[in-house]
């Protein structure tokens, strides 16, 4: 018996040694290096970050701001107007050499630079013009003024300033320099411009199916939506983030019914009960994650180089430890929206006085679709989810907004990426580069219509404080990076052209 026992413990020890063994090796070979950094960019013409940035301070007093679909509506246009006058009068020589035209049915500009090369495919840079509004009262809480577009301490002031007249502005100062130094592309150079990205981004759909009715096929296209993170929240240190895809978008209403009434004798199954239920059981039942697939293996893999042991030995185990980091990353914002698609209750409606009961309450809820799900996953799921509730309908279509899914992914095993991870990593030394998904919507999604390969990066680093004026109060970007992006489009540019195909 004593044998038997002792033999026992042997093997559960062994088995226990080699459980360790296992962890501590795929620890040790956890991981993803960066794209090679042995390519060498081309040298930009020079461009001055000052002058850049006073540029981009006058690109922010036009207020372009749009609210909601069809904006700017008839008879709004002048700032519109007044930022196309400004982009001839500052950009003159690129606007000899390109071709401009307003997209019909908007606002927004496609700018044409033909190669010498028919065969080479063209490539489209984007940004868009439009800014979000400032919130009402707020306005004092600046550290200067939002459309005063002031330079202060080093950086730029002014909304617009990271989303995203500094793309405008970068493109622009980057195809001026160009322009102005004699460079004549093999390889053609298109720029959209879109009118409303913030609102639907018809503009730049627009300017996208007009160059495909006429036959254009792209080598890529270049959108905003990612940078060189300053300190990446699971490293603390700078990681250079390529948006390779990004996340769709679909609002669903859902709305409760049940007996309307006196509010003096309520029911206790009212139909603002019933919609409370719902949003209850759609936030406690999220949909599912998923760290197996890139772009988020990818990322999590190269930022792993640079992770604490214990937080590698999490990642680089999910066989063991899945339910621990899945459940950690949940509680970040930002982490729980690039591994899942997101459930936002937003825009709620009921009774029209205090003392009636609702017959109808209504509750707008908007998902930011994962690459690994679909609309109809997030509807099936809503509905699931609900099912068990007495009253409740799911709306889709009409009374609900279906936009797009989450794009396809864009390839990360070409030059053309390659000539992107140089530039990212050419904005500061050592920085890793992964390939990111965007969370919110941008212009881009709208170029796979004649490319498979589109890529959201700006040649910036961005800090927390940069950050948090996204959208937000005294969004500023610093000289400095205004002048790394001017340099960086430029690079791209030009390292795109040299390409053969």
């Amino acid at each position: 018996m004593m044998n038997f026992v002792t033999k026992l413990a042997f093997a559960v020890g062994g088995l226990f040694v080699a459980l360790i063994a296992i962890i501590v090796i795929r620890t040790f070979t956890y991981g993803l290096s960066s794209v090679s950094s042995d390519l060498v960019l081309p040298n930009a013409p020079a461009i001055s970050a000052e002058t850049a940035a006073q540029h981009l301070g006058e690109a922010i007093r036009f207020r372009t701001i749009t609210i909601a679909a069809g904006d700017p509506r008839p008879g709004l246009e002048g700032p519109w107007l007044k930022l196309h006058e400004w982009l001839k009068e500052t950009y003159p020589n690129i606007h000899q050499k390109a071709k401009l035209e307003i997209v019909p049915g908007g606002l927004s500009l496609l700018y044409s630079w033909p190669g010498s090369n028919p065969d080479l495919k063209p490539i489209l840079l984007m940004a868009h013009q439009d800014v979000v509004p400032v919130n009402i009262g707020t306005e004092s809480d600046w550290e200067a003024s939002p459309f005063s577009g002031e330079v202060k301490n080093g950086h730029v002031y002014g909304r617009g300033a990271i989303d995203d007249k500094s793309g405008l502005v970068g493109i622009m100062e980057a195809m001026e320099a160009l322009a102005s130094n004699d460079f004549s592309p093999k390889r053609s150079v298109y720029i959209l411009f879109g009118h409303d990205e913030e609102v639907s981004g018809s503009g730049a759909g627009a300017g996208v199916q007009l160059l495909k009715s006429r036959g254009v096929e792209l080598l890529m296209a270049l959108d905003e939506g990612s940078m060189v993170l300053e300190n990446f929240p699971l490293t603390s240190k700078p990681l250079g983030l390529i948006g390779v895809a990004e996340k769709g978008y679909l609002t669903l209403n859902i709305t409760a019914i049940a007996a309307g009434g006196h509010s003096s004798t309520p029911s206790r199954d009212s139909a603002v009960v019933r919609l409370s239920k719902a949003i209850i059981a759609l936030d406690e039942n999220q949909m599912p994650s998923n760290l197996s697939q890139p772009p988020i293996s990818e990322l999590f893999e190269t930022a792993a180089l640079d992770m604490p042991f214990l937080m590698r030995l999490i990642f680089a185990n999910q066989w063991i430890f899945g339910g621990l980091l899945e459940n950690q990353l949940s509680n970040n914002r930002l982490a729980n929206a690039t591994i899942r698609t997101t459930t936002a209750p937003t825009m709620l409606a009921g009774s029209s006085k205090e003392n009636v009961l609702a017959q109808r309450a209504h509750v707008a809820v908007n998902f930011r679709i994962h690459p690994n799900d679909t609309e109809e996953k997030v509807i099936a799921h809503v509905k699931n989810v609900t099912k068990h509730i007495e009253g409740i309908e799911v709306n889709v279509g009409r009374t609900g907004i279906r936009g797009n899914g989450a794009s396809p992914v864009s390839p990360t095993d070409t030059d053309t990426y390659r000539i992107l991870a140089a530039v990212a990593e050419n904005v500061t030394d050592g920085v890793r580069i992964a390939p990111a998904l965007v969370v919110g919507a941008t212009d881009g999604r709208y170029a796979y219509a004649i490319t498979d390969s589109v890529y959201r990066f700006s040649p910036a680093i961005l800090s927390s404080a940069d950050l948090s004026g996204f959208h937000g109060t005294n969004e500023r970007i610093s000289v400095e990076n205004i002048g790394r992006m001017s340099t960086g489009y430029a690079q791209i540019v030009l390292a795109l052209d040299a390409l053969d195909e």
